[in-house]
């Protein structure tokens, strides 16, 4: 009786051998995969299994959730055996939930490296001498380079915990592995900070004006320039930005239908390398002719503000082991721009990781879809940020352009996506998105 029960001991220990060295597994392919791939794969089981290594072909595909990521962002990485090298060479049937997966994916092209990935600790009984299901690992990388990544599957290690704690590792024969996905990164355009004040805000036809400002490039010459409407008028300054990027000159203001003055690096205006327009009027100081009285008011300008409906957003939960789109809306925010100058505003936002416990959500996943309405009488008319990925590096929810003369009240929405990977650990999860308006 012994010696059955150590015979059935040691079969079963072999059967789970074979299922490691086969590369069996856990999850299915997920839907939208991309391009299969066949590699040869060399795999060694346990010593204390008896098996001599086995060499067989290995059907793989890599998919990813971001095929354009910008520098900087984080891109995750799903790596997915669709076809293993062989099938359970025992009768014995293998239990479910005993292996745990994890290898490499081999990024290339315009950026190199290796990515890590792991899978959970999940698998489909195997019937005797069955066809061994797929399985799936994940992992992230941070996007550093420009240009179209490469991502090939790399070798992996099949642990499993079936009597004994084993592993087997299974390497690409021929490295690399054929791409079995491409991404193409841009490279993040860099925020204008760059920002102007004046000592005054109108002036008399040759008067000069004060000129301050920050965040220009150190040591630039910047041009101080006129502005009516849109178009720039004759009267120009230059001055050098300090060693801490202030700028600090006088222009003189001879055109009687200057409505701004802007700032810029470089030989034109430019919106990424600019600052401005600040509001700035000169007088009318017309003769009153003889007989006649000149009535003047004012109408004061006000100032760029914004409120928001409330501060907490409620998205909708998902399932553990499904995960998807946690969706909610925005919080009302309203725009009202009462400066009555030439000035547009933009508004925009960018979000953390989303924590929870013990675990995080990428704040990559968060994308958003835009609105943005228009009170009846404005000057300017509001337009919505294109739908997608907010992220932390940000992206506009809204704005309006310059023009002679801007302003108004407007109202903007967004609804809201969180991607929650299938098996995020259960919790609750909370990231802040911050809402800036310049």
């Amino acid at each position: 009786m012994a010696t059955t029960s150590r015979r059935r001991r040691w079969a079963s220990l072999l059967g789970v051998t074979a299922l490691a060295v086969a590369t069996g597994g856990a999850l299915a392919c997920p839907a939208g995969a991309s391009t299969n791939v066949d590699f040869p794969t060399h795999c060694i089981p346990p010593a204390v299994a008896g098996i001599p290594p086995i060499d067989g072909t290995t059907t793989a595909a890599i998919t990813v959730d971001n095929t354009a990521p910008k520098v900087g962002d984080t891109v995750t990485v799903t790596y997915t055996v669709v076809k293993p090298a062989a099938s359970n060479p025992t009768a014995i049937a293998l239990p479910a939930d005993i292996m745990t997966p994890t290898g490499k994916v081999t990024l290339g092209g315009a950026q190199t490296g290796s990515v890590t990935v792991a899978g959970p600790k999940k698998n489909d009984p195997v019937p005797g001498n069955g066809a061994f299901p797929s399985f799936s690992m994940t992992g992230t990388f941070t996007v550093t380079t420009p240009g179209a990544i490469t991502l090939s599957p790399g070798d992996y290690n099949i642990h499993t915990s079936y009597i004994l704690e084993l592993d087997t590792p299974c390497t690409v024969t021929n490295p690399p592995a054929p791409v079995s996905e491409t991404v193409t990164a841009t490279a993040t355009t860099p925020v204008n900070t760059r920002a102007i004040s004046l000592g005054s805000a109108s002036g008399n036809a040759g008067d000069s004006v004060t000129v301050t400002g920050s965040n220009f490039t150190p040591g630039a010459t910047v041009t101080l320039a006129g502005r009516s409407g849109t178009a720039q008028t004759a009267d120009t300054a230059t001055v050098t930005a300090s060693a801490s990027g202030a700028i600090s000159g006088s222009l003189v203001v001879n055109d009687k239908t200057t409505t701004g003055i802007v700032a810029y690096e470089g030989n034109a205006w430019s919106d990424d390398l600019g600052a401005g327009p600040a509001a700035y009027v000169v007088n009318d100081t017309t003769p009153v002719p003889p007989g006649s009285q000149k009535l003047t008011t004012t109408v004061k300008a006000g100032t760029l503000s914004m409120a928001q409906a409330g501060d907490a957003v409620g998205l909708s939960a998902v399932d553990f082991g499904k995960g998807g789109a946690s969706t909610g809306a925005l919080n009302t925010v309203t725009v009202q721009d009462f400066r009555g100058g030439p000035a547009g505003w933009s508004l925009t936002g960018k979000v953390t990781d989303f924590t929870g416990p013990g675990a995080k959500i990428d704040a990559g996943k968060l994308s958003w879809t835009p609105a943005c309405a228009t009170k009846a009488g404005s000057p300017s008319t509001c337009a919505a940020g294109s739908a997608g990925t907010v992220g932390t590096s940000g992206a506009t929810l809204a704005s309006t352009p310059d023009g002679t003369l801007t302003g108004g009240q407007f109202t903007v929405d967004a609804g809201l996506s969180l991607d929650v990977p299938a098996f995020t650990p259960p919790g609750s999860y909370s990231g802040v998105l911050t809402l800036t308006l310049t």
